[in-house]
Parts: C-alpha cells; sequence; structure tokens
C-alpha cells in the first residue's frame, strides 16, 4: 500500500512538472479576465455608492463567482484546445490547496453580509479587504506549491498588502491619492495586480513556433 501511495504521488509530481507549461499558458488570460472583471467591479461598486458593509459584502461575493466562473470556463476551454483532462489530479491538487482559505473568506462575507446586511453604522468594509486579501494570498501560496514559482511570489504580494493596509503609511497614501472607497481599494489590489500579471505572462511565455 505504501509503494503503491508513493508511486500515485511521484506520478502527480511528475504530471505537474509536465504540465506547469500548460498552466503557465492558461494563467495568462484567466488573469487578464479577473482583472479587467476586478477594475470594473471597483468603478461600479465606487459609482453606485454602496458603501454599508453588507451591501459590500454581497456585491464582492457576486463579483467573485462571477470572475471564478469565467476563469474556470477559460480554463475548460484552454484544456480541451491542449487535449488535457480538466478535472485531473493535479487540477484537483490546486483547487484543494486553496479552499481553506478561500472558503474562510467567503465565510467572512456571508457573516458580514447576514448581520449587516440591513445596519446603517456597521463595521468598515475596509476591513473585508484586509481579510480577502490576506487569504487569497494564502490560497494563492498553497496553490504555489503545485504550480510554478510565480504563483507564489505573487501571494507573497497579496500578504504584504493585506497586512500593510491597516498602517497609518498606508492610510495616508491611500488618502492622498483619494483612494477612500474600498471600491476602488479592492479594483486595484485584485483587478490591476492580476490584470498587470496576466499581461507579463502572456508577452513571457515561449510562443510554440520558437525553437
Amino acid at each position: 500500500m505504501d509503494n503503491k501511495w508513493a508511486a500515485d504521488h511521484l506520478q502527480t509530481i511528475r504530471t505537474l512538472m509536465e504540465r506547469s507549461a500548460v498552466y503557465r499558458r492558461a494563467l495568462a488570460p484567466v488573469s487578464i479576465f479577473v482583472g479587467a472583471v476586478g477594475i470594473l467591479a471597483g468603478l461600479a461598486g465606487w459609482a453606485m455608492g454602496i458603501d454599508t458593509a453588507g451591501a459590500f459584502a454581497v456585491y464582492w461575493l457576486v463579483v467573485s463567482v462571477g470572475a471564478i466562473a469565467g476563469a474556470l470556463f477559460l480554463v475548460r476551454r484552454q484544456a480541451v484546445k491542449d487535449g488535457e483532462n480538466f478535472w485531473s489530479p493535479p487540477t484537483r491538487r490546486v483547487a484543494q490547496a486553496m479552499s481553506p482559505a478561500l472558503s474562510i473568506g467567503l465565510v467572512a462575507g456571508l457573516v458580514v453580509a447576514r448581520w449587516f446586511g440591513q445596519v446603517k453604522d456597521g463595521p468598515d468594509p475596509a476591513v473585508l479587504v484586509v481579510v480577502w486579501t490576506i487569504l487569497y494570498g494564502l490560497a494563492l501560496h498553497a496553490a504555489g506549491f503545485f504550480m510554478q514559482r510565480g504563483i507564489r511570489l505573487f501571494g507573497w504580494a497579496f500578504l504584504a498588502v493585506g497586512l500593510a493596509l491597516p498602517t497609518s503609511l498606508a492610510a495616508s497614501c491611500m488618502r492622498f491619492f483619494r483612494f477612500d472607497s474600498p471600491h476602488l481599494i479592492m479594483g486595484i489590489i485584485f483587478g490591476v495586480s492580476h490584470l498587470a500579471y496576466g499581461i507579463y505572462l502572456y508577452f513571457t511565455e515561449p510562443r510554440k513556433n520558437e525553437a
């Protein structure tokens, strides 16, 4: 039984290494899509004046569901194009690695939406921004152990930003640049970062016709 488990584990690692290029190629359009959604959602939330914690939580949970659905569609299309199995054992490993942190973020959003949905003087929505940023960084860092090193670095960037947001220096910078809306902060953290990362992946991805 132990030998079989070790063989299966080694096969999974080998498959992950072989498909790292495929994952990297799939991440470019996914990151660009998620970035565009994040930027548009941040601007829309700011323009609509969704300022209570409950409404903020509901709004961004809906946005995240849409972004995840679109990302899964793009990944599945890439898998079909490359003749790969979409829900393969390596893909399940990545999903399992990310699920704890993402689940905590989902629960946090649902709790705020449930208890402060109709409350005008609830907690500052910026608290959710901090929590979600840190948890998303943890999710990316966990996924990075089954993917390329860049994902872990991307996760560390989210962790650093999330930990820096509550500091007085970050607050002063946001006031200076007039990014006082949590929607605009979400658009920058999740939108601009993913868009930039996707563009970087797109232009650094080796083309098939390159030797």
